[in-house]
């Protein structure tokens, strides 16, 4: 683990994460005793440049390159922008529904095209559900999503739904790290 990395898990550990008496229920539908709140971690621009260190260095060791990074407002957001300072690629977010006004775009920033290669981020992944609607929008753009890293996976089901659609899956940190249990999402 690089020193960006381990901190990062620190950060996590000491400021995104609680555990509750009460179970909450997840986007994903899932019930768990573990929160972990990834925009909280990366509250100030130091702790958000170190988990933007921590990725790209990740990537650049398994040799994975992008052009472009982003993915579903708000999770992805800050991840975005951090990561695309550090690697000097463009940033993008991908809006929940498109907008109404305007240029009536569903992904703002970079203006993607077929010749950009996506990395899609997020902040917390359970199934992958919210990530795969960004995915979605930038394939239906033409682009090809080379990787999803999100910050902190907290089950296996979004490795799987990613793999299974041919994208290498990297998140910077899993539940083990957090040595919290998986979510296994409702059946």
């Amino acid at each position: 683990m690089t020193n960006a990395r381990e901190e990062a898990v620190r950060l996590v550990r000491e400021k995104g994460y609680e555990r509750r008496e009460e179970p909450f229920k997840l986007a994903s539908g899932a019930l768990s005793h573990d929160y972990v709140d990834g925009k909280y971690a990366v509250e100030d621009g130091p702790s958000l440049a170190v988990v933007s260190r921590a990725i790209v260095e990740m990537l650049r060791e398994e040799g994975i390159t992008f052009t472009a990074v982003g993915g579903l407002t708000m999770g992805a957001d800050a991840f975005a922008v951090g990561v695309a300072i550090e690697s000097g690629a463009k940033w993008f977010s991908v809006r929940k529904e498109p907008k109404e006004r305007g240029r009536e775009q569903g992904v703002e920033g970079a203006r993607l095209t077929a010749d950009d290669t996506v990395l899609l981020v997020d902040d917390v992944i359970t199934t992958g559900g919210s990530t795969k609607k960004a995915y979605d929008r930038v394939v239906a753009i033409g682009a090809t999503v080379v990787c999803v890293t999100p910050f902190v996976d907290r089950g296996d089901t979004g490795r799987e739904l990613f793999e299974g659609l041919g994208v290498t899956y990297r998140p910077l940190m899993t539940y083990r790290d957090l040595g919290i249990d998986p979510v296994v999402p409702p059946a």
